[in-house]
């Protein structure tokens, strides 16, 4: 039944292209495919389809709204082995929900919003730390979330300092939408830079780079991606929300 599920949906062909094209560009960048990571973008599709793609091999998966994913999670709660991942702007009434479903996340823009959650799981909406990067915004679009460069630097701070249940794990950035995945480029190397200068500031590692998308994730490999969010080339065309 597996098998014709993914069968049907074309999904499990999908992730075996966008996993060639993963390991060429990451030979490209002379780094092992390994340490990419696939985060399947499943937000506005069915659980069905998520099934799909974890029958085809796919363990992580991003969604981007809370009601919309805890349906869904209901559905799926046979699964294992999986990490979801919360890629979306948070509100902060949502981030106790958050904190109790999902494995990662993506998205800290601010620290009151780091404050919510990390106060959630000392209430025990959790029994673990909760890894999370920081979504930082690179090409000052107002209608993208993200804390501003000028301010990374202590916002990071502030979440290792004051947040002793999250994990500052790394760096995430969405760079404007270009035709031309090339234009792209030039957002990838500056978070990278970015995150080697914070590195640097902090003194630990963030391994985490999460960047690019399906039609730019390979220069973002070539740049340094560690996690890539493949959702159409996956999927298909994302589905309107009713």
């Amino acid at each position: 039944m597996a098998g014709t599920t993914a069968k049907f949906f074309g999904i499990a062909e999908n992730i075996a292209r966008v996993r060639e094209r993963i390991a060429r560009a990451a030979e490209r960048s002379r780094r092992p495919m390994e340490d990419i990571t696939l985060v399947a973008v499943s937000k506005t599709f069915p659980a069905e389809t998520i099934r799909a793609a974890y029958d085809a091999g796919a363990r992580h998966f991003g969604e981007n709204r809370v009601q919309e994913f805890e349906a869904k999670r209901a559905a799926l709660a046979d699964l294992r082995d999986l990490t979801w991942h919360m890629i979306g702007h948070i509100q902060s009434n949502k981030a106790r929900k958050v904190a109790e479903l999902f494995g990662r996340v993506d998205s800290i823009d601010r620290f009151s919003l780091a404050e919510k959650l990390d106060a959630a799981i000392a209430e025990g909406a959790r029994g673990e730390r909760l890894p999370v990067l920081i979504e930082v915004k690179l090409g000052g679009e107002e209608t993208k979330s993200g804390v501003e460069e000028a301010r990374l630097a202590q916002l990071a701070e502030d979440v290792m300092q004051k947040c002793s249940d999250l994990e500052l794990r790394g760096l995430m950035a969405i760079p404007p939408y270009a035709e031309d995945a090339e234009r792209a480029r030039p957002f990838f190397r500056k978070l990278r830079e970015l995150r080697d200068e914070l590195q640097r500031k902090i003194g630990r590692e963030l391994p985490v780079l999460s960047m690019g998308m399906s039609h730019d994730f390979e220069v973002a490999i070539e740049e340094g991606a560690t996690e890539v969010r493949i959702g159409t080339a996956i999927f298909g065309e994302r589905q309107k929300r009713q």
